[in-house]
């Protein structure tokens, strides 16, 4: 009788080992199923409006409409300047600026600030062609840039300037930038 309940109670035992094996297996492949889902799957981060349409940027790629976006953007921040607000202007491009580029561009805005510091030079530009390229991460554009003394303009001339971006996981930096040259010139920003 000790033998038959002895057993009764191994299968007992061996039934419920298999069971949590069973259940072990199944935890393990759900387990493995999620982690390659997620280290496959797209990453998309759906991004502050800067216009009236919705924008995503996802891990595949940038969009050439959102890079002319930035562009615009950064642009017109960069090139539309005045004393007054020297310090919030480089301020405000330093947060657009790819971390390993804010060094070299922050030397370059410093330069920008000391010569405009105490003047009544202001500056503006209005943009009248853009184009960018997604796969080398530049963007060019072109325009009026108007100097201003006080109230006057000094000087209005058709400018190119160029943008180079650099990319690191799901944002987007500001790496460079520089005044193309014209016909007769060669002058970086």
């Amino acid at each position: 009788m000790k033998h038959e309940f002895a057993y009764e109670e191994a299968q007992r035992h061996l039934k419920q080992r298999n069971r949590f094996a069973a259940l072990a297996a199944v935890l393990g492949l759900t387990a493995v199923l999620a982690v390659g889902a997620a280290a496959t799957r797209d990453e998309t981060v759906v991004l502050v409006p800067i216009t009236s349409e919705r924008i995503a940027l996802g891990s595949g790629g940038i969009e050439a409409h959102y890079l002319e976006l930035v562009t615009r953007d950064t642009a017109l921040m960069l090139l539309n300047r005045a004393p007054e607000s020297l310090d919030y202007w480089m301020e405000q491009i330093l947060k657009v600026a790819d971390p390993a580029a804010r060094g070299h561009l922050k030397s370059e805005l410093v330069k920008i600030v000391d010569e405009q510091r105490g003047s009544d030079i202001s500056q503006a530009f209005v943009i009248a062609t853009m184009r960018v390229d997604t796969e080398a991460l530049t963007s060019t554009f072109t325009g009026t840039l108007k100097t201003f003394v006080g109230a006057e303009v000094i000087a209005s001339q058709e400018r190119s300037f160029e943008f180079t971006w650099n990319r690191r996981g799901l944002s987007l930096g500001l790496s460079g930038f520089r005044q193309l040259p014209n016909a007769n010139e060669e002058e970086d920003l």
